[in-house]
């Protein structure tokens, strides 16, 4: 890969995701109120490895197929080897509805169950973001914990979700794809 390849992906990686987490209507997790993350505090966390030092996560842009325009980003991290990671999607207000979360949602999950051999995946998100969790239940998402009041957003309390999806669950759905990972405690 060449450097000028990275560079563009690295700038366009931070400063959509830069964007996104200073925008309430897509962050529900910001420490500081008003967020003020910026693009360098995104170059540090995704490049320099300042915030985090596990290796095993990863941070994709999410293209509109006919622009090229950045509409999101789509992550993964907490890795345990085969077993599981979790998972985390953004997406410009601009660009709901449009079917992007979910074609970019998906394929990240097939890349998490094929590439990886990952037993689940989950995510976290709050009640109040009702599109997202509608969108998440598309994709085969199932809640699995919720702890009443724990997200303090617009002047109400929501609930915050841990929502996962098993790898059976998803080929499940996807019935034209074979899971090829054999399983040893079968």
């Amino acid at each position: 890969m060449s450097s000028s390849v990275s560079g563009r992906c690295e700038r366009t990686i931070c400063r959509c995701s830069s964007r996104l987490r200073n925008d309430l209507a897509t962050q529900a997790w910001s420490r500081t109120l008003p967020p003020d993350y910026t693009v360098e505090m995104m170059r540090r966390r995704y490049w320099d490895r300042d915030f985090s030092y596990r290796r095993d996560d990863g941070i994709f842009v999410i293209e509109v197929k006919d622009t090229a325009e950045a509409a999101g980003t789509a992550s993964y991290s907490e890795v345990i080897d085969r077993m599981e990671a979790a998972w985390g999607i953004a997406v410009d207000q601009r660009f709901w509805g449009s079917g992007v979360a979910h074609d970019a949602g998906d394929a990240l999950l097939r890349f998490l169950f094929e590439e990886l051999g990952l037993r689940v995946v989950r995510l976290y998100t709050q009640t109040e973001n009702e599109r997202a969790v509608a969108a998440f239940r598309k994709l085969g998402f199932r809640e699995a914990v919720r702890v009443p009041l724990a997200i303090f957003k617009g002047g109400r309390h929501a609930d915050n979700l841990s929502m996962d999806i098993l790898r059976e669950e998803w080929y499940a759905i996807h019935p034209h794809l074979e899971d090829r990972m054999i399983d040893p405690f079968r």
